[in-house]
């Protein structure tokens, strides 16, 4: 998810109830909250270096006490303030759990299991940003400023207002729950629904569901033998099968080998969950030919999001490579 979701969450998280802990509860939750991404620093090696090293070692189970003591530590020793350690490492780990929570339910998934498995863990369930989540976050920000606004109008006798900061962050945060939850349930019958469907007369080996902003409207990307086929799924309406982009799986050529050889290939294939490889001839060199790579999670080839290319010579030598980063397809 992104770092406002990350750090509304380790707000919320102390005002329900964590703030009880230690004191600076919240910088340090807040902190915790987005600790994971301190693997921003990978970007200084370039797009294809911060791709292989986001959501890695940072966002596994065994990383997660390093992140929890680093805001703790952070807090205590920059900021000089008070902590009472155990419950502040304590609820520390509990906001950067939340983190690798929030992030395996999008399509980009974490790496849970480093450093002894490389498997990606993602949920498809909402996209990196999320708006329905974002109001209920914005409303528990705001809504205890309005409710002590509209308490002190009506207080009598200089009564201080009741603080209503816990009451709406455990709102927000059972929103999040109930709200993912939900899309579970969605995402489950719209794997379904592509599930049950031959394409051009080949049933599916495998699909998948890609969230939108509408918890009703899905991305299916089914993938044969053949093909990939790209379809809108909206579970208010009928699935029809026919109705979709098809994308032809390349015959088997030198070029690919060579092109899957090479290191920008090699790192791009870690990531690339739902791989659709290209092969072009070109020109120059003359008998070259262009493969290309891409995330069908992200986009298609008249529409590409994460890809990676590489001109391969008649020899099967790679004379260039590149590497795009980015998201064509809405989250």
């Amino acid at each position: 998810m992104d770092p406002l979701t990350h750090t509304a969450t380790g707000l919320f998280l102390s005002r329900a109830g964590l703030n009880r802990w230690t004191p600076n509860a919240a910088p340090i939750l807040m902190l915790a909250a987005n600790a994971p991404d301190i693997d921003i620093v990978t970007a200084g090696g370039g797009s294809l270096n911060y791709l292989c090293y986001h959501r890695h070692l940072t966002h596994s189970l065994i990383a997660m006490p390093v992140m929890a003591i680093l805001p703790v530590l952070l807090v205590w020793g920059v900021f000089r303030k008070t902590v009472h350690w155990k419950g502040a490492f304590l609820a520390a780990l509990i906001a950067v759990a939340s983190h690798l929570l929030l992030d395996s339910t999008n399509v980009y998934g974490i790496r849970l299991f480093l450093p002894f498995s490389s498997e990606w863990v993602r949920l498809d369930l909402t996209g990196i940003i999320d708006f329905w989540i974002w109001g209920a976050l914005l409303l528990g920000i705001a809504g205890p400023a309005l409710a002590r606004l509209v308490g002190s109008e009506i207080s009598s006798g200089g009564a201080r207002p009741a603080h209503h900061g816990r009451g709406f962050a455990i709102l927000a945060l059972l929103f999040v729950l109930c709200y993912d939850g939900g899309r579970a349930v969605l995402h489950a019958r719209a794997v379904a629904t592509l599930d049950a469907r031959l394409y051009q007369g080949e049933a599916p080996d495998r699909v998948v569901a890609i969230p939108s902003q509408n918890p009703l409207q899905w991305q299916g990307v089914v993938e044969t033998r053949e093909f990939y086929q790209v379809s809108d799924v909206d579970l208010t309406e009928p699935f029809n099968p026919a109705r979709g982009q098809i994308f032809y799986k390349p015959a088997p050529d030198p070029a690919l080998n060579g092109a899957r050889q090479s290191s920008t290939f090699q790192k791009f294939l870690s990531f690339d969950q739902v791989p659709l490889w290209r092969v072009t001839p070109t020109s120059e060199p003359e008998g070259a030919k262009i493969v290309e790579l891409f995330d069908m999670r992200f986009g298609t080839p008249q529409a590409p999001g994460f890809m990676t290319r590489a001109v391969v010579d008649r020899s099967g030598r790679v004379v260039e490579t590149a590497f795009q980063f980015g998201a064509a397809r809405p989250r």
